[in-house]
């Protein structure tokens, strides 16, 4: 893979010897929030991963490198630029070889990620099965990579626009255990209150580590969920979040959004509704998440 990928240098030591990586995905700086906010919220996270000693790893493609981790003018430049592509497994060949600049997804970054060994990852909510995907085979990737690799996914649950009760039912149909970071209740993004259960609570990163340390030394294969609620501070109302994507999905449909628009557009739509503070809730719960994901794998690196 050394023809495809740059691997920064701090990562590429860290990976040698051991030390905790964490990845971080790179369509929340291109496509979920606007610059230059998300190049600022994008360099707060790696702070933070670092902080809670571990080594941070944004994964892009840029000019047709697969990057895995970037320095701060590659950082600015996916910030800035509005022809950035929306990469998932199936455009990063495509990316490659018209040597253009590419944020990846939930899942894009878990392949790039497991492809270079490095075994948590942080980022917002992760994709999952939409409302309707009876009629519309509407499933997220993510959700594909999540049960085939070997890594640690920590997210503040689904995003709240899903259909999070099908969604779970997909994780367990894959075999992916759903951990509660000390909860029971899975959270729905922005909201901590969906009145659906995780499969397991743990409380701790240490009892994390262990379990992704035995699962995988087991033999048995594919990732582990790991549910982090939003912090209270930051949640939305579930009365007030459920109206605003109503909303949104209906704006969605009047302007035939569709396909992998269709989550970025939403967001968008949520961003701008001014009866809820999505963004500042989006960004804290990215925090939660960066710091969480690095205690787990400073904990992982132990064993």
């Amino acid at each position: 893979m050394n023809q495809f990928i740059d691997i920064h240098p701090k990562v590429l030591d860290a990976l040698r010897s051991g030390k905790p990586v964490v990845a971080l995905e790179s369509t929340v700086i291109a496509h979920g929030m606007p610059y230059p906010k998300n190049v600022e919220t994008a360099l707060n996270v790696e702070k933070i991963v670092e902080q809670s000693g571990a080594t941070p790893a944004t994964i892009a493609i840029i000019d047709g490198r697969i990057k895995v981790g970037l320095n701060p003018n590659e950082l600015t430049t996916l910030g800035k630029q509005s022809n950035v592509l929306k990469v998932s497994k199936r455009d990063i060949p495509y990316c490659v070889i018209k040597k253009y600049s590419g944020a990846t997804t939930v899942s894009a970054t878990i392949l790039i990620a497991d492809m270079v060994g490095i075994k948590v990852f942080a980022t917002g909510g992760i994709g999952g099965v939409h409302k309707h995907a009876a009629a519309t085979f509407d499933i997220s990737r993510d959700l594909e990579e999540i049960s085939e690799k070997q890594i640690a996914v920590v997210s503040a649950g689904a995003k709240a626009i899903l259909d999070l009760n099908l969604t779970l039912e997909y994780l367990e149909t894959k075999g992916v255990e759903v951990i509660g970071y000390q909860t029971s209740e899975f959270p729905a993004f922005f909201s901590n209150v969906s009145g659906l259960n995780t499969t397991y609570q743990l409380d701790e990163a240490s009892q994390i580590a262990q379990l992704m340390y035995t699962k995988w030394s087991m033999g048995l294969s594919g990732g582990i969920l790991v549910a982090n609620p939003i912090p209270q501070h930051y949640a939305i109302d579930k009365a007030s979040l459920d109206k605003a994507i109503s909303s949104a999905i209906l704006s969605a449909k009047e302007n035939n959004i569709t396909g992998k628009e269709l989550t970025p557009y939403l967001l968008k739509v949520l961003h701008s509704n001014k009866d809820i503070t999505s963004l500042e809730s989006n960004i804290g719960l990215i925090y939660n998440n960066a710091k969480i994901a690095a205690l787990i794998a400073v904990e992982f690196s132990k064993l």
